[in-house]
């Protein structure tokens, strides 16, 4: 089975709290994007592997599609006493990793939702949401599969439709981000987007780049990385509606209008030997593409 694994983006980010167990409350907007790893699932005998061409992924237990086999095929025997049986995953990165675009968290998604298609769908979409939180925060969106506005961790989601198709431009700088670093750094009382959360919460109409895009966490990491405030600047002075920093980083979303502004300044930003330059679109109704079983 290869499985198409898309990217996100946050296109609001308010941090609201920090929990008692380390991790931090968020209110959140989340969207997939047009950028995909390719997941290959091939079912073995026994065992898990996990191959990938990017160096920087895991290929054991530490990588998060492992041990989201790991736990499906536990779960699984658990509810049919079936052991089961194994998987080799190869795993096509192209997605930046550790980036701020989800790509992990994807590919364990895939890995869910791949293996419950294969064995005839035991487990509901909120089972499988369940495992995934299980995995990291992140999962139970990719699962979840459309807009959504994000709450507690990130786990708790309610479908959001006021967003419509559009071209996005992805730009990730080659610097390393710690997402541990950027959270111990935040300091809660100067978090801005407060008011912008309550404008999309009680709002019906689309979501309007000029007025709602936020992230708490891009004034912490332009600190110390100014190349946020540039890559915003050169995607705005390239045509985007609006851009922002997706998540904690490093990478920078820009909204555009129209396919022709978006070829242009992919030409234009590409030439930029530092930046990996990537353009989409927003996907409103699905994430996933399996492409053949």
């Amino acid at each position: 089975m290869k499985i198409q694994s898309p990217a996100k983006i946050n296109l609001f980010l308010h941090i609201t709290g920090k929990r008692d167990d380390g991790y931090h409350n968020l209110s959140s907007l989340m969207c997939c994007v047009s950028l995909y790893d390719t997941v290959v699932i091939d079912i073995t005998g026994t065992g898990i592997a996990v191959t990938c061409n990017s160096s920087e992924v895991p290929e054991n237990e530490g990588n998060l599609a492992w041990r989201a086999a790991d736990l499906f095929f536990k779960s699984f025997k658990q509810m049919t006493g079936n052991k089961g049986t194994g998987v080799k995953i190869t795993i096509d990165k192209n997605i930046p990793v550790a980036a701020g675009l989800g790509g992990g968290s994807s590919n364990a998604a895939a890995i869910f939702l791949g293996l419950n298609r294969y064995f005839g769908n035991p487990f509901a979409e909120n089972e499988l949401m369940d495992m995934g939180l299980k995995i990291g925060a992140d999962v139970p969106f990719f699962i979840f599969q459309q807009p959504a506005l994000a709450s507690g961790i990130g786990e708790q989601l309610k479908p959001y439709y006021g967003i419509k198709k559009q071209p996005v431009m992805l730009i990730c700088p080659m610097i390393n981000v710690s997402t541990a670093e950027v959270y111990k750094n935040l300091d809660l009382g100067l978090t801005k987007c407060e008011k912008k959360l309550k404008r999309i919460l009680l709002s019906k109409q689309v979501f309007d780049p000029d007025r709602h895009l936020c992230n708490d966490l891009e004034t912490v990491t332009e600190l110390r990385f100014p190349e946020i405030a540039s890559i915003k600047d050169a995607l705005i002075d390239n045509g985007a509606k609006g851009a922002l920093m997706s998540g904690s980083g490093p990478s920078v979303f820009g909204l555009f209008t129209q396919e022709s502004i978006i070829n242009k300044a992919h030409r234009v930003l590409m030439q930029n030997k530092k930046w990996r330059v990537f353009s989409a679109e927003l996907l409103i109704n699905t994430g996933y593409r399996i492409l053949d079983t």
